[in-house]
């Protein structure tokens, strides 16, 4: 009787496993597509940076140390 409870928890674990490494992949899929994405993008020419406002990203003087 113990060897079929072993048995079925072993064959349960498995499948918790595999559903849980189908979902890393998926997700690093899904990353890798969205940077290809972004780059295609930025590659012809829409912009270089998704900026939100009109402002340089830097400031214009250096800081006095």
């Amino acid at each position: 009787m113990y060897e079929y409870e072993f048995h079925h928890l072993r064959s349960v674990e498995l499948i918790r496993q595999a559903e849980h490494a189908r979902l890393v992949r998926e997700a690093a899929r899904v990353r890798r597509a969205a940077r290809r994405a972004a780059a295609k993008r930025s590659a012809a020419g829409e912009g270089e940076a998704e900026a939100h406002t009109p402002r340089p990203r830097r400031h214009r003087h250096a800081r006095a140390a």
